[in-house]
């Protein structure tokens, strides 16, 4: 036998094989249709696996039992159940099924007693369960599951069904419920202790917990626990153990395992936008220095047009998560609007950071500032001492690729002449940002932003508190900072005023890529009459990694002559 002859032989075979080994098929046909119970009935019956005709013939009747319980789940006890098997290739099993009239539920009796009974949580008002409705097990089981889940994370841990029961008459066609569940006392939270080798005082540990010795029981208080003290950033382990088993007059002791992380960490980054080129990042933290959990740190950025360093201490209050007092001081060089503007900029003073219970977060600062600055012809030397306070909302459902959310920022900062002052200055600044996703598919970006700076001597104000507009995050199809009002000389000097709005919409590509198109408006300017508002429109494509999205813009000023500018930038939209 020739090669060629034998290959032809194995492929046949395989072949053969192959088809011999086909799944069957499962036809589920319901007449009146029934969605809810084909699919119970597929669910039931499962996979039928590699069979042939006559493997089907045999499991047939099996097949119906099935199809005859997953029908009875949903209520349906007068169902007719027929099957045949098609001997087909492949082969397949068809179930028929007259579903008849449904079960229903005549007399329903859900009821808590004890002191759960008090709480809105234990209501068990439920319109699956109601006289007249359909019956169905699995809402009968998840009542009953419901009720024991709630019982456990409320801290009823005695409780019992005293009754449950499910009567069920098919001839007559109803049927009657009863859960009655006795809940028992309420269990307490007690003391918290803490062990391992975190070398933290107990006063700051015990500030950290969410909530008071002998507070009534509830899961969700001690996964807060877990959750602050891993947001501390003190702990590289966190283990939380709150045993009803060890209760003692239905007192839980609260025992927690800390392992401290390393107390020092450096980190390193590098990156590129248009509008300012390559930068380089470092920052260099001691997580905690003391027992009482202070911190200090340093961090510095080098770019072409700004370099800066910065130094804080920081000290946890009370609560020490959302309320901490933080010391900063900062040297920043930088070159503004074209080489010949530039600011040398030395600041410091306290900061204290809250967050609110509505979720903004505050930060109220004092801030001393002094700055030696040259615009063009002018310079000049600034010294400010201004009391200042911002708010902050960020609203996202993904920290580094939303799908959905909005970011809301307001900031004001004034100085008095005088008080290590020498200007009277109010600055203010509003940032406003909002994403949505329609159909999967399509997002709708949003940005507004609003600054303005008034001053008893606008010629005194320093570069720092003066608005530049132009860039990748702010008017694009112009140069980072080249929108400004202009000195004599034709040098851009800052302006009084902000204004800078941006409409995108994005389509996705495929789960990473998308393309982009938008149209920006914006200026700084003097005046709020009638301000001179320069335009643009552009394209663009967006790359979605690890880090956050990656923007690169082609983007065209309407209101100027000049041609499509470039733009690449990085970072979460929100």
């Amino acid at each position: 036998m020739s090669l060629f002859n034998k290959l032809c032989i194995g492929l046949a075979i395989v072949l053969c094989s192959g088809s011999l080994l086909a799944e069957a098929r499962l036809e589920v046909r319901v007449q009146p249709a029934n969605k809810a119970l084909r699919s119970n009935v597929e669910g039931y019956i499962g996979a039928l696996g590699e069979r042939d005709a006559q493997s089907l013939q045999r499991f047939r009747r099996s097949a119906e039992a099935q199809a005859l319980k997953a029908a009875q789940a949903l209520g349906y006890y007068q169902a007719r159940i027929t099957s045949e098997v098609i001997d087909q290739d492949p082969p397949s099993l068809v179930i028929r099924i007259q579903p008849g009239e449904p079960v229903r539920l005549r007399q329903v009796t859900l009821r808590v007693e004890g002191p759960a009974r008090q709480l809105q949580a234990f209501d068990l008002s439920d319109k699956r369960l109601r006289p007249g409705a359909v019956l169905n097990h699995g809402y009968y089981e998840e009542a009953k599951r419901r009720i024991q889940n709630r019982a456990s994370r409320y801290g009823f841990f005695a409780g019992h069904f005293s009754r449950q029961r499910l009567r069920i008459d098919p001839r007559a066609g109803y049927a009657d419920i009863e859960l009655v569940y006795v809940s028992g006392p309420r269990y307490q939270l007690g003391a918290v202790s803490f062990s391992g080798d975190a070398p933290f005082d107990d006063d700051l540990l015990q500030r950290m917990v969410p909530f008071a010795t002998d507070a009534a029981y509830d899961a969700q208080l001690i996964a807060e626990l877990y959750q602050a003290l891993r947001a501390s950033g003190y702990f590289e382990s966190v283990r939380v153990d709150a045993n009803p088993d060890a209760a003692v007059d239905q007192r839980i002791p609260v025992k927690v395992q800390l392992v401290a992380r390393k107390p020092r960490s450096l980190g390193l980054g590098l990156g590129f936008s248009t509008d300012v080129g390559p930068r380089g990042r470092a920052d260099w933290t001691r997580h905690w220095a003391n027992p009482q959990g202070h911190s200090y740190g340093a961090e510095m950025e080098l770019s072409a047009p700004r370099q800066n360093i910065g130094l804080w201490y920081e000290v946890p209050r009370d609560p020490p998560l959302t309320d901490k007092l933080r010391y900063v001081g900062g040297y920043q060089y930088e070159e503004l609007a074209d080489t010949d503007s530039l600011s040398r900029l030395l600041s410091l003073g306290p900061e204290w950071h809250s967050q609110l219970d509505n979720g903004w977060q505050r930060v109220m600062s004092l801030k001393w500032q002094r700055e030696e600055y040259r615009l063009g012809d002018d310079s000049g030397l600034s010294t400010l001492l201004m009391p200042g306070i911002s708010f902050a909302y960020l609203r996202s459902d993904n920290p580094i690729d939303p799908r959905r959310g909005y970011r809301l920022q307001f900031d004001l900062a004034v100085a008095k002449r005088g008080l290590l002052a020498d200007a009277d200055v109010v600055h203010g600044n509003v940032l406003l940002k909002g994403l949505t996703t329609l159909a999967g598919k399509h997002r709708l970006l949003g940005r507004l932003q609003f600054g303005g700076t008034e001053s008893s001597g606008f010629g005194s104000v320093p570069p720092s508190l003066r608005f530049f507009a132009g860039g990748d995050q702010s008017v694009r199809g112009y140069d980072y900072q080249s929108l400004s009002p202009e000195n004599a000389q034709g040098d851009k000097v800052g302006g009084h005023y902000l204004f800078a709005a941006s409409a995108e919409y994005q389509y996705n590509l495929t789960e990473r890529w998308r393309l982009a198109t938008f149209v920006d408006q914006g200026n700084a300017f003097n005046s709020l009459n009638l301000p001179t508002l320069k335009s643009s429109v552009g394209l663009g494509l967006r790359w979605v990694s690890p880090v956050g999205p990656l923007r690169l813009d082609l983007a065209h000023p309407l209101d100027d002559q000049g041609g499509v500018r470039l733009h690449f930038s990085m970072g979460p939209e929100l």
